[in-house]
């Protein structure tokens, strides 16, 4: 049955999306089903995204664009529909992380955002959010494209040790998470630490914290907290956190040594041996 509920297209990105497709479908004279067809589909689907109930692909948007000869349309639009399906307390940061020339940051529990591979978003993602859980994740690894730009921001990653142990979604997908951190060694803009055990006590006792800085704004520094998160360019902050984090820098492994305890960990604890493939 052809779903004909009208949107406002002004209420969000994922409505004006909708009211898109659907508007650039019926000037081609398309039903939802022969389009449904064209992009590899059901016609129920397409039917779900022209009335905001489902939220579309980063690869559908390009097979619209294709047939509908948009020019890009869909292609330009899917980046601001995805970033509208993060909490909203989280939503200004990504913005931020987004424009940000460096990115430094310590994670005391889950690999940084930007470095996870889909399993182990999903798995993280799918603790408090099972009903919304593809768009959540969609939306993280959309998160990840600034990485691939052709002037990426320099990434610094100090992960506690206890991340590497903490098995996030089974063995099979710590695995892997770790193998794609091992892929980061030689990455020219991306340095990945591990900050061990035997260090003790640190400068970042009190947890997770980023830090951004920009061309031509003021430096940010974000902290997690339940529920939220708290941002702030206050200076002296900036300056205090920007001490610390170059301690951690200073006490954890280099990244040689880092790679080397990833390798070890993912051999010991999640199976994974030298010279056999990684699913």
């Amino acid at each position: 049955m052809v779903n004909i509920r009208n949107l406002d297209p002004s209420a969000s990105p994922l409505d004006y999306y909708g009211s898109e497709l659907r508007r650039l479908r019926e000037e081609a004279k398309l039903g939802q089903a022969e389009l449904g067809s064209i992009l590899y589909c059901t016609a129920s689907l397409v039917g779900q995204i022209e009335t905001a109930k489902k939220v579309p692909t980063r690869q559908f948007s390009e097979r619209v664009d294709a047939a509908l000869l948009t020019g890009g349309v869909f292609s330009r639009l899917i980046g601001l529909v995805l970033k509208s399906q993060l909490p909203t307390w989280f939503q200004a940061y990504a913005e931020m992380e987004a424009k940000a020339t460096y990115i430094s940051t310590y994670q005391s529990q889950l690999v940084y955002g930007l470095l996870q591979t889909p399993e182990y978003a999903r798995a993280v993602l799918s603790v408090d959010n099972p009903g919304r859980l593809e768009e959540l994740v969609a939306a993280r690894m959309e998160r990840q494209r600034i990485l691939e730009r052709e002037h990426p921001p320099v990434l610094c990653v100090v992960l506690d040790e206890a991340v590497l142990y903490r098995e996030i979604g089974g063995a099979e997908v710590m695995r892997n998470q770790l193998a794609h951190l091992l892929g980061f060694l030689d990455h020219p803009w991306i340095q990945v630490q591990v900050l061990p055990f035997g260090v003790g006590q640190h400068s970042a006792m009190m947890g997770s914290f980023n830090l951004l800085r920009f061309d031509d704004d003021p430096d940010l520094f974000y902290a997690p907290v339940y529920g939220g998160g708290h941002m702030t360019a206050d200076p002296q902050v900036i300056r205090e956190r920007s001490v610390s984090y170059a301690r951690l820098q200073a006490s954890a492994l280099s990244r040689e040594d880092s790679a080397a305890l990833i390798e070890r960990v993912m051999r010991e604890r999640y199976g994974h041996q030298p010279g056999t493939a990684v699913a």
